[in-house]
């Protein structure tokens, strides 16, 4: 069958992975309303394209807090990538050095972080950060990213307990005993998911600052309120997420809450946006409407389940060569 875009990659996913990955990776909170809508409220949005705008040459380049990328689409933190592939995230970090974009590598990685720096030297990563209760996991994850080279801190803010995901619970939904969560073995074993810290707060940003020195991204927020309040807080970036739809089902669309936070920060921190994309038309979209870059969650794990780092690549390729005809026939 010939991979022509994103949904024949999600019908592969589907038909090749075991019921109890697909359905963790698939899942939404709830009535998974907002999982749904991330997608539905890109086809409400509609171009004004313009004509004899000479679109022979076109530069689809970007840069993500300095560092260029080869156009504006990154690789969302997702968990478990070994559940998609064997190699899991090292393949990932392979895929995304390949094509010159930011790879963000998860707390809840099945890859340590060293395996992931070491499967792609010099390729531009970020590292997601979940507070734990035990502030010295945290702090020992975030020390280790910098000294690995990772080289901005993503930290998910809309976490403090995990939403209701119905298919989870009715599987039983546990990693497989030859699978660990890499970056929490050993000194961090004490550590659950159940131990992430709900008392996170604002202040925290402040506590984050004095550990590190790599730029620092919210991820996960969805309110001008919210965006004003990281920009005080000193953030260089921002990523608008509803977690894939995994969290608080009814929020607004990732491409819906975009506006007002772009209208809020007045080009002071980066925004970014993840949820939803699926085509490039999707991604010429976010950015007509303040995005600087996009983020992919579950594509970028329906490429590694095709074909690994190859079938990873082929979904960004595909991303990529639509986004260019967007552009053009945009004008």
């Amino acid at each position: 069958m010939a991979m022509v875009c994103l949904s024949d990659f999600e019908a592969y996913a589907k038909k090749h992975l075991p019921k109890i990955a697909w359905d963790f990776f698939a899942a939404g909170a709830d009535d998974c309303i907002t999982r749904d809508e991330n997608i539905l409220a890109y086809k409400r949005i509609h171009f004004r394209p313009r004509m004899l705008r000479d679109v022979s040459m076109m530069d689809i380049k970007t840069k993500l807090q300095g560092t260029e990328i080869s156009f504006p689409v990154g690789i969302a933190p997702t968990g478990f990538h070994q559940l998609a592939w064997p190699d899991g995230e090292k393949s990932t970090a392979r895929a995304a050095k390949a094509m010159n974009i930011c790879y963000i590598a998860s707390t809840y990685s099945t890859c340590t972080l060293e395996e992931i720096s070491t499967a792609a030297p010099g390729g531009l990563r970020w590292f997601q950060l979940y507070i734990h209760r035990n502030r010295a996991i945290s702090q020992q994850l975030v020390q280790q990213a910098e000294a690995l080279g990772f080289q901005g801190l993503v930290l998910t803010v809309d976490l403090p307990y995990t939403g209701k995901r119905r298919d989870d619970i009715r599987n039983g939904f546990r990693l497989p005993p030859h699978m660990k969560l890499k970056n929490l073995e050993g000194a961090f074993e004490v550590c659950k998911m159940s131990l992430l810290d709900p008392s996170v707060s604002w202040n925290d940003i402040y506590w984050l600052r004095s550990l590190t020195h790599l730029p620092i991204i919210i991820k996960g927020i969805l309110t001008k309120e919210d965006a004003e309040l990281a920009v005080r807080h000193g953030v260089q970036g921002i990523i608008v997420s509803n977690h894939g739809g995994r969290q608080l089902d009814g929020g607004p669309t990732t491409i819906d809450a975009l506006v007002e936070v772009v209208e809020a920060v007045q080009d002071r921190v980066e925004v970014y946006l993840d949820g939803g994309i699926r085509k490039g038309s999707d991604i010429l979209k976010a950015l007509a409407l303040g995005a600087k870059c996009v983020f992919i969650g579950r594509p970028a794990l329906w490429g590694l389940a095709y074909k690994g780092e190859e079938g990873l690549q082929d979904v960004l390729r595909i991303l990529q060569d639509e986004f260019r005809l967007s552009m053009a026939l945009a004008g």
